[in-house]
């Protein structure tokens, strides 16, 4: 992430859900700077490439065109993170919008943040939540996000007493050139997560060429 300035800019119009349909409003991130490793933030990972789509399911397995859609959660606020698989267990910051419209980003290596432009956990359609990997040297609260497994668990707590539980269907990595905005801000028929930050650390540049986004479904 970068010091001084946001994240990307994601569209301004907020992504909501409805009981009969929805619309998903994508956003690219090229690049989700999470830190450089020891050597604090890299200006130059943070490249926005704004997108409006209304896609498929892509990178929710076991989901079809056909599927009828899962009316999931009212909007309510996620306040805990908890990835029993690779030991996370963070309280959740709000993310919005800077006064440039680039997301704003955690201060800091904990806790990871959720946008509150998109659907909140729970709701219908693609929920956001990014992290570090580290900052300033330190391990970021997404440290581990990579070494996760399909079938793995993520819980994550809603200010309104209920807990939406996930299931990992895909973790992926990719090139920030070509990062898959479809897949991951686009039209979805049940109440789905991702979870992004950093990866692919380059020893030569000291830079993450990558982005590590991990795809889950909603369980219970």
């Amino acid at each position: 992430m970068t010091s001084g300035r946001g994240l990307h800019r994601p569209p301004r119009r907020r992504i909501r859900a409805a009981a009969s349909a929805f619309v998903a409003t994508a956003a690219v991130i090229v690049g989700i700077t999470l830190a450089t490793n020891g050597s604090g933030p890299d200006p130059s990972d943070a490249v926005v490439s704004p997108t409006h789509a209304s896609a498929p399911v892509l990178g929710d397995r076991g989901a079809s065109h056909s599927e009828t859609r899962v009316r999931g959660m009212g909007r309510s606020a996620p306040t805990r993170l908890r990835i029993p698989a690779i030991g996370v267990d963070s309280g959740l910051m709000e993310l919005g919008l800077r006064s440039d419209g680039s997301l704003e980003v955690p201060p800091d290596a904990v806790p990871a943040g959720w946008f509150t432009g998109a659907p909140t956990p729970g709701e219908l359609g693609p929920a956001i939540i990014a992290g570090h990997v580290r900052w300033n040297g330190t391990a970021g609260v997404f440290e581990h996000l990579a070494d996760l497994k399909v079938d793995d668990v993520v819980d994550i707590e809603r200010q309104d007493g209920r807990t939406a539980v996930f299931r990992v269907t895909r973790v992926a990595h990719f090139a920030k050139s070509d990062f898959p905005t479809e897949a991951v801000y686009g039209d979805v028929s049940r109440p789905s997560l991702r979870l992004i930050t950093c990866g692919g650390l380059e020893p030569g540049t000291n830079r993450y060429e990558q982005n590590v986004v991990v795809f889950a479904v909603i369980v219970s």
